[in-house]
């Protein structure tokens, strides 16, 4: 064994590499410092230019406050910063940025070109390589900072052998972009890749048209404002109907004083608000700022600032939660199958253009062939790749979207004017867009639709009062394969799953029922037997009270068996052994006993078993008497899984299937 050798001081550069490790870990990490610096520079525009994904070069304009000549140099030494002073300040942080690593731990794997100016004279320009500055000179230049990261990792070849493939990177620039222009609708932001726009906003100050820009009108369409606040938090966002879900929780964005964080709790805080609305492994869409004294928000947890320690956490998630229930709550949900005017490239499609265009580029540029090559055969980027390929692509507007400054005179007009458009796809391209308010037939909105009007006195959505009941009255009209019921009204035809349908009705009338009990219990003639590995054994052991509590009576008998003669009655003889193997199983998963999920998953587990199955013929009145229950419900319009009840065809889309309309 080697003996250590004696301690002593790390080179400036060498410490300034080993810090980047943290701060800079790939070409997104550059993107994201340099835009908290560009907003804590007080900027209304910021311009963000890159080539190959970042690992060329990466330039970042803004026109905010700018840096003063004699603090140039000092804001490339580590630890530098103009945001705190003291103990204070770090306790009560208002800007994104207060470490003061950015642009040292930057300058040391790159080379960096910075021009700056405070108003509107004359400027500074200056140049640092591998963390030290090898130039400094007046230069011309407009007001606020243009800074220019070329070459990045050119000094540190391991760094670079890790960074994911072109479109990977790519991905994750553009998700902080996205992020930081959502967060902060008052900057225009705009993102340029090899030449080609991916995301351009026009500082209006409206969130929902960035998240127009970015996901799309077909989501913007589907847009509800949320808002609420206790002593200590005031939140404000968007969440979209349920009827847009997503594979993953990629899509929910939620903000702590304009800083983009992730948090467990207030992401299971927001699918607890939409409950029984979302299916089974789906994820809504969302956005959500709140803002508190930052007293009540450690962000000093990482040097990434993207975990963040929270006081009141469960009140916050309270909130969170009841807000997203209340604005669901007397809302019509029934989907419309929107017919688009054109097909539109699939998604398959699309990322193959794109990748083709990458490949191109990455093969007339010999310096980087054995890095991309080492990178498109590694196998442990494939899942990276796929999540990034939904994030540039299954969320980005077209082509022809991407170029396309969002007007707010166009927007405004299409809020307006949304409820006379209904039987209109609103789809992602601009000639749809447009034709909206001039080619397109008028046409009153439906009863069941949404309807969402801009108050003029303020930039906010507001719902109006909803009188008639969210599901519609309907005429049946027949069934189809023994599973769906068809039916009519005046603004056009229904298509209810019959199973669902029951399935929601029984679940609130078991989960309503479930909810009274006071435990009692009645007897089993014959005793209910399970039997449980040593382990497993073990955690029911801790639970063993926990479990009477929710009504669930176990036995010890031998070694790792249990018997359960008496169980509640609550609980259908004839589930109550499944019902009762399911508690036990998550109190073995989660090593917790949640009696509030325990009697859910039971009133969903009866629900679905008691419900009519598919292939089960009706007659017409029994049809009719499952609409008219279903009305009754709190929410008709998806089963306990997630999975719609209710899907509406308009009269005007059929129209437009048979071609009466053009």
């Amino acid at each position: 064994m080697n003996a250590l050798g004696k301690i002593k001081e790390l080179e400036l550069s060498l410490a300034n590499k080993i810090a980047a490790g943290e701060v800079v870990e790939r070409p997104a990490s550059v993107v994201k410092e340099l835009l908290e610096n560009a907003i804590d520079a007080q900027a209304t525009q910021i311009d963000i230019t890159i080539r190959e994904s970042g690992i060329q070069s990466i330039r970042v304009v803004d026109n905010g406050t700018g840096i003063e000549e004699d603090d140039i140099a000092k804001a490339f030494g580590r630890h530098a910063t103009s945001k705190i002073d003291n103990d204070y300040d770090l306790f009560h942080i208002r800007t994104l940025g207060f470490r003061g690593e950015a642009l040292a731990s930057i300058s040391s794997v790159s080379k960096v070109t910075m021009k700056t100016c405070t108003d509107d004279m004359l400027g500074h320009e200056v140049q640092v390589e591998n963390g030290e500055i090898i130039k400094q000179q007046p230069a011309k230049a407009k007001q606020g900072t243009d800074i220019l990261v070329k070459e990045l990792f050119y000094n540190t070849p391991a760094r670079l052998k890790y960074v994911k493939s072109l479109y990977t990177e790519l991905g994750k620039i553009t998700d902080i972009v996205n992020r930081m222009a959502m967060s902060h609708p008052h900057i225009s932001f705009s993102l340029v890749s090899d030449d080609k726009t991916i995301l351009a906003t026009n500082g209006s100050g409206r969130t929902n048209e960035v998240m127009a820009e970015i996901y799309g009108m077909k989501i913007a369409k589907d847009l509800v404002e949320i808002n609420g606040e206790t002593d200590d938090y005031v939140m404000n966002g968007f969440i979209c109907k349920p009827e847009h879900t997503r594979s993953n929780r990629h899509y929910i964005s939620i903000f702590i004083n304009g800083r983009y964080i992730k948090n467990y709790a207030l992401n299971k805080a927001i699918i607890e608000g939409y409950h029984t609305l979302l299916p089974i492994g789906r994820y809504p869409i969302v956005y959500i700022n709140i803002e508190m004294d930052p007293i009540l928000v450690d962000v000093n947890v990482h040097p990434t600032k993207l975990e963040v320690r929270l006081s009141k956490e469960q009140l916050l998630y309270d909130l969170i939660s009841r807000k997203i229930k209340e604005a669901f709550r007397g809302m019509s949900l029934i989907p419309n199958t929107s017919i688009d005017k054109e097909p539109k490239k699939s998604q398959k499609e699309i990322f193959e253009q794109q990748r083709l265009d990458f490949e191109e580029r990455r093969n007339t540029n010999s310096s980087r062939a054995n890095y991309d090559k080492e990178q498109s055969s590694n196998p442990d980027n494939h899942d990276e790749n796929q999540d990034n390929r939904h994030s540039i692509q299954k969320e980005q507007p077209s082509p022809s979207t991407q170029q396309w400054h969002f007007k707010p005179k166009e927007y405004q007009s299409f809020i307006h004017e949304e409820t006379q458009y209904t039987h209109d796809s609103v789809g992602e391209q601009k000639d749809d867009i447009q034709q909206i308010s001039s080619s397109e037939p008028v046409q009153q909105s439906t009863d069941q639709e949404e309807q969402f009007v801009q108050s003029s006195n303020h930039n906010e959505y507001v719902q109006p009062n909803i009188e008639k009941p969210r599901v519609p009255y309907m005429e049946v009209v027949g069934q189809v394969h023994g599973t769906y019921i068809i039916a009519q009204n005046d603004t056009g035809m229904f298509m209810i799953d019959q199973h669902a349908a029951q399935e929601r009705i029984k679940y609130e009338f078991f989960k309503e029922k479930i909810g009274e009990v006071t435990n009692e219990t009645q007897s089993l003639l014959l005793p209910l037997t399970f039997n449980f590995s040593k382990d497993e054994h073990m955690i029911i052991n801790k639970y063993l009270q926990p479990l009477e509590e929710a009504g669930i009576f176990l036995e010890p008998i031998g070694h790792h068996d249990y018997m359960v003669s008496e169980y509640p009655v609550w609980l259908p003889v004839v589930e109550a052994e499944d019902i009762i193997k399911d508690m036990i199983d998550y109190v073995l998963k989660h090593e917790k006993v949640d009696i509030r999920k325990l009697r859910e998953d039971a009133a969903i587990m009866m629900s679905c078993k008691k419900s009519i199955k598919a292939n089960h013929y009706l007659r017409q009145h029994e049809m009719s008497h499952l609409i008219d229950e279903l009305r009754e419900t709190t929410d008709p319009f998806t089963c306990p899984h997630g999975r719609p009840i209710i899907i509406e065809l308009t009269t005007y889309e059929l129209e437009k299937l048979f071609k009466r309309v053009m």
